[in-house]
Formats: structure tokens, C-alpha cells, sequence
């Protein structure tokens, strides 16, 4: 199909899509709602706008398709640091990697970014002959930021132009720099993002690893939005940018804390003005109280962070300054009393004795307790309040170095990282062209960590980061971010989806309060304009497995959910997983344990349609029509969870003999 015609069946059909999709969830809201059984008729029609709502989200993704044609030629003095990613994956899978990272065209340095600091891949990269770096000492006792602190630690090792990071796995082919650098002749653009393959991928791809709708028309439709963005590896990004990024975030996050200390100071502030009477000091405090607050408001209006808080640091001074005088004449107040108790007799006062040397009085438990009865000074109170703000820390001696460029929010430190230079008005680029090949998850359970790994980093960045709310982005560039977000909510969306046609079959227990017909009638043109439209935009890729796993891993992404939020909101670690690039031992028996949510559903839709259609046969549920719509809605429901098996009896093929670097040349 010819570019401006695909273009256009694609509006339309997203057109059709949105329109019928439209009329089909209000018509479900205002009519349709069955309210007697609420408990499922309400959690299906969320269900159902959720699915809405990403299909407003996916069309404007793929309204802007953009398919880049040759890239420009690549600048020939342009410096390059190839960064090869490592943790605990074999040395020989590293060194192949690194000897056709060695072999790419274009002039180049080859690291090795070795965070398990390991003898062997110390030593090899000295024999093949490419540069190899490890955390400095500096790391040591502090948070080591997984990969993000890997990559930001060989920044401040290195000085190349450009990087182009690669996994340990993703064997680059040798035109990799020719083919993407040239995109950088714009100075704005920042990230050059190709796709990741995988050469021990079979044609059925049962675990979904290949990605075709993902590296394709959904990122041509973000780059259309300037919004593709960076994946983690097989990506070049230019160093200015990173560093800019770097800084800024650095400013940000003092500023942050900051703001923290003067929200404190804030508080402590106005405890205090409680306790004082009407006097010069409660009117000194509340001035240093209004001081703090319109410190925050300058630092939220952009104004220089030196100024205000120099401001604020004089505003306290100088109360500081006026108390001290005011306490001084209490303080002549106090000694007078003093002189008072000491010449009391038994009877009446308080025995105070003198120090023979200091010639002072010195006060005994009795006399202190009286005296503490007094109203307390506030410039303890003061006195913590400039303390606070001026120990903020700028050498962020908490962290191995000030300044992180790779973000480091997340478990995964791509996507806020591309969020943020976005924010900084930094463009990015997809080019559609494979130029490494990479080693995918060869069983289910790894599959399932790296997803689950996947899912996790992305929420977190929702949570911490929400694209909404980020300035800096465009409304586009705001929505394509959410776009993904959102989708990682579809496993509470799966419940009701799977649920509901059981609880009808098996008890008669209507969500839709509707006539069969009608219903097939608003739903059936939106769910085929829907399928259409998948068809069309994912012409000549499989996109099956895609839509696949979108619900079969629901209780992954409901995991996901549950743990990002327990992380961002009370702190509990997630811990990093790093995908094993070696095959599995073992792996003959079948891994129930890691899908009984998915095969104890598909046990309930087998026997749901078997208990529904006897209680047809028996008389006891007269709706034909309803069972027939309820048993094609299960048969698709055990079409689309089957994959789960499908990837579970997968064995991955026997590689051969040859060298993954040479295999990929031939």
C-alpha cells in the first residue's frame, strides 16, 4: 500500500474507531448499565471506557505516523564512545559484542561498561583491544542506580561526541554510526533510536519478543509527535545533551530540597508563633514565617536559588538581630529576679547560692523550674530554621557524583531520561532500520522478569514523573508518554473482561441490560473498525502476539502496578533484575506455578460455556442470544490467553557453532 493512501485509511479507520467506540461506551453508560448487579455491571463499563481511552490514545499515536527516508551522511570528524553494558553476562557473549562494536565503520572508541568489575572482562577487553571501565571508588557505600549508574559513572570517564550504548548482547552491525549519526546535522536532535531484533527469535515468537508493532508504527507515530524515545540500547545520543540534562536536574533537585527545608522552616515557624504572646517576637517569628513562604514561591517562579536564599537568610538576621536586643533586656530581667531569690529567706524564697570564684548565682531544681515557666526565646527556633536552609547539601554527598545525567527515578532509566531531554526542548528520532541483533528471552519465566522489570520502571516514572504534568512537553509529547503508561494498566481492565461472561453463563447474572441483538448492533461495528485498523497499520508485521499478551499477562501487570506504588509511595525496593542472556538449565516440566492465575481462568471460561449452554438445554436461561454472545466472547477470551500455554511449552531451539558476530554477517 502506497504511503498517502495507508496514511489516509488510517485517519479513517481511526475516525470509524473513535466515533463507533464512542457511541458504544455512551450508549453502555446511559442505557445499557444493568444497576441491579452492580458489582459487575459497573467494573465492566470502567473496563470498556479504559479500552476507550487507550483507543484514543493509540490513534493519536498512529495519526502522525512518520517514515524517515535515507538519513543524511554521517559528520566525518564526529567522536564516538561505543558503550557496551554489562553486569554478570558470560565474558564470550561480551566479547562479541565488543569485537564487532571494535569493527563498526565509522572512527570510533570501544568501552566496556563492566559493572560486576570482573578479572576476566578486565582482561579481555586488554586482549581484543577496546577500552574497559568500572565504578570508581566513589560508588562504594553509596546507591549504585543499577545501569543508569553504570552509564552515568563511564560519562565522566569518557569525552566522546556522540554515544551509541548497546546491551551486552545486541551485536552491532558495522554501519550502525553511518547510518544514524547524519540525523545529529539538526543541533537539536539528541537520540537517534533504531530497533531491537533478535536472532534467536522463531517465526511464532510464543514469548512476543520480536516487538513488531512497538518497533514500528507505534514509534514512527511518537517520532511524528517528537516523542520516540529511547529504549535502553541500540540508540546514539549526543553528550552536550546528557550533560545539559545532568546539570539541570542536579539545579532541580537542590532546588528541591530547598524548598523542603524551607517548608520545615515554615512550620517550626508558625508551632512557634502559637506558643508566643502578643509581642515583638510573635511578630518577628510570623515575619520570618511569611519570609520562608515567599522563598518558595520565587523558587517555584524560576528565580535564581542563590538570591533567595540569600534573601531569606537576611530576613533571619535581621529578626535575629532585634530578638537578641529584646533578650537581652529579659536576660537583666531574669538576673534581677535572681538577686531577688538570693536574698529571700527560708520562709518565703527560693535558696540561691554563689559560685565562690564566678561570684554567680547559681540555680538550684527549684529555682530552673520556675524559670522555665517563663515564655522560651525564640531564637532557638530561628537559629534551626537558618540552619536548615543553609545545610542543604550541594556536593550531594549522599550520591557517588552530583551530577546523574542518566535518570535515575526509575528501574529503568530510558524512558524518564528521553521524558526529561524532551522537557528541555531536545528532539529525537526513530530510524526503522535493524543494525544490531540482540539475544531475546529464550523461556518464560525470564520473559516474565523482563516484562515484570519493564512495567515496574515505567510506573515508577507515571508515579514520580507523571507526563501530564511535566513542564516543558508538549500536549502531544505529554500523551504519547501517558500512551504507555496507560496501557500498563490494562490488567485491572482484564478482570471484569474475563469475568463477566463467566458469572452470565454460569448464573444467569446479566452486566448489560440489553437485548442480544442490540448490543451485537453498537459493539460489533467498534470492535471490527477496531481490528481493521490493527490490520491496516500493522500491514506485512505480526501484531497478533502484541494484542496477545496485552491481557494474557494480566496478573504481571497487576503486580507491576501494585509494587511501583508500594516503591514511590512507601518505599519498599524493587530491586533490579538483569534479563539472563544464557540459556536456561533444565526447563523440561511445564511452569504452572508462574501462570495459575491464567490457567485457573481458562478452567472457569471452559467450564462457564459448558454450564451455560446445558442451562440452555435444560431450560433454565431462555436467552439464546445472550449464551451465543457470551460463548463467542469466551472463545475469543481462550484464543487470546492462549499464548500463556503456547510460551510455556516453548523450548527454545539448539544454537549451532557459529559466533553470534559472525552469524549475524552472513
Amino acid at each position: 500500500m502506497r504511503r498517502p493512501v495507508k496514511v489516509l485509511v488510517t485517519r479513517l479507520l481511526v475516525t470509524l474507531t473513535l466515533v463507533t467506540g464512542t457511541t458504544y461506551v455512551a450508549w453502555r453508560w446511559l442505557f445499557s448499565v444493568n444497576w441491579e448487579n452492580w458489582w459487575i455491571a459497573v467494573p465492566l463499563v470502567l473496563a470498556e471506557t479504559y479500552a476507550l481511552v487507550e483507543a484514543y490514545l493509540f490513534g493519536l499515536t498512529v495519526w502522525r505516523i512518520k517514515v524517515r527516508g535515507e538519513p543524511p551522511a554521517p559528520p566525518p570528524d564526529a567522536t564516538v564512545d561505543v558503550f557496551i553494558t554489562t553486569y554478570n553476562e558470560p565474558a564470550e557473549l561480551v566479547r562479541a559484542t565488543a569485537v564487532a562494536a571494535r569493527a563498526i565503520d565509522h572512527p570510533h572508541t570501544t568501552w566496556i561498561l563492566d559493572d560486576g568489575d570482573r578479572a576476566e572482562v578486565r582482561t579481555m577487553a586488554a586482549e581484543i583491544g577496546v577500552g574497559y571501565v568500572t565504578r570508581s571508588a566513589d560508588w562504594v557505600g553509596r546507591p549504585r542506580h543499577a545501569k543508569a549508574g553504570n552509564l552515568n559513572n563511564a560519562l565522566f570517564e569518557t569525552q566522546g561526541e556522540f554515544i551509541l550504548i548497546l546491551d551486552a548482547d545486541q551485536v552491532p552491525d558495522p554501519r550502525i554510526l553511518d547510518r544514524t549519526l547524519g540525523w545529529f546535522e539538526d543541533p537539536r536532535v539528541a537520540l537517534v533510536q533504531t530497533p531491537q531484533w533478535f536472532s534467536n527469535v522463531t517465526d511464532s515468537d510464543p514469548l512476543g519478543s520480536q516487538a513488531p508493532l512497538f518497533y514500528g508504527p507505534i514509534q514512527q507515530g511518537k517520532d511524528g509527535w517528537n516523542a520516540a524515545f529511547f529504549c535502553g540500547s541500540n540508540a546514539v545520543l549526543r553528550r552536550e545533551a546528557l550533560m545539559q540534562l545532568g546539570i539541570v536536574g542536579y539545579v532541580r533537585e537542590v532546588e528541591v530540597a530547598v524548598g523542603e527545608a524551607l517548608r520545615t522552616a515554615r512550620r517550626i515557624l508558625e508551632r512557634t508563633a502559637k506558643r508566643l504572646p502578643d509581642s515583638p517576637a510573635r511578630t518577628g517569628v510570623l515575619a520570618v514565617r511569611d519570609a520562608a513562604l515567599d522563598a518558595r514561591r520565587r523558587l517555584a517562579a524560576g528565580d535564581h536559588i542563590a538570591d533567595v536564599t540569600y534573601d531569606f537568610q537576611r530576613a533571619v538576621d535581621a529578626v535575629s538581630g532585634e530578638l537578641v536586643a529584646t533578650d537581652m533586656a529579659g536576660i537583666k530581667a531574669d538576673l534581677a529576679e535572681l538577686a531577688e531569690l538570693h536574698s529571700a529567706d527560708d520562709t518565703g524564697g527560693v535558696p540561691i547560692a554563689t559560685d565562690p570564684d564566678l561570684g554567680l548565682p547559681v540555680v538550684d531544681e527549684v529555682a530552673l523550674e520556675r524559670l522555665a515557666e517563663r515564655d522560651v526565646s525564640p531564637l532557638a527556633a530561628l537559629e534551626e530554621v537558618s540552619r536548615l536552609v543553609s545545610a542543604v547539601e550541594l556536593d550531594r554527598s549522599g550520591e557517588a557524583q552530583p551530577v546523574m545525567p542518566l535518570a535515575t527515578l526509575s528501574v529503568t532509566e530510558d524512558m524518564a531520561t528521553c521524558m526529561r531531554l524532551h522537557a528541555l526542548g531536545w528532539r529525537s528520532v526513530f530510524h526503522q532500520e535493524i543494525l544490531a541483533h540482540g539475544l531475546a528471552p529464550e523461556d518464560l519465566r525470564t520473559m516474565l522478569q523482563q516484562r515484570l522489570r519493564w512495567a515496574q520502571g515505567t510506573l515508577q516514572v507515571l508515579l514520580k514523573e507523571n507526563p501530564l504534568t511535566q513542564r516543558g512537553l508538549s500536549w502531544g509529547q505529554r500523551l504519547m508518554y501517558f500512551a504507555t503508561m496507560w496501557s500498563y494498566l490494562s490488567g485491572f481492565a482484564a478482570i471484569p473482561f474475563l469475568v463477566a461472561p463467566i458469572v452470565y453463563l454460569c448464573f444467569g447474572v446479566l452486566p448489560v441490560h440489553a437485548y442480544g441483538l442490540t448490543f451485537v448492533s453498537f459493539f460489533l461495528p467498534y470492535f471490527l473498525a477496531n481490528q481493521l485498523l490493527f490490520l491496516v497499520i500493522g500491514y506485512g508485521v505480526r501484531t497478533w502476539r502484541g494484542q496477545q499478551y496485552s491481557l494474557a499477562l494480566f496478573p504481571l501487570w497487576i503486580r507491576a502496578c501494585v509494587t511501583a506504588a508500594a516503591n514511590v509511595w512507601l518505599r519498599r525496593p524493587l530491586g533490579f533484575v538483569v534479563t539472563p542472556k544464557t540459556r536456561p538449565a533444565g526447563g523440561s516440566r511445564f511452569p504452572a506455578r508462574l501462570i495459575w492465575p491464567q490457567l485457573t481462568v481458562m478452567a472457569l471460561l471452559a467450564t462457564a460455556t459448558a454450564v451455560g449452554l446445558t442451562r440452555l438445554l435444560v431450560g433454565a436461561e431462555d436467552s439464546g442470544i445472550g449464551v451465543l454472545v457470551n460463548a463467542v466472547w469466551v472463545a475469543y477470551d481462550l484464543l487470546v490467553l492462549s499464548v500463556i500455554i503456547q510460551a510455556a511449552l516453548y523450548r527454545a531451539p539448539e544454537p549451532d557453532d557459529t559466533v553470534l558476530g559472525e552469524e549475524v554477517r552472513a
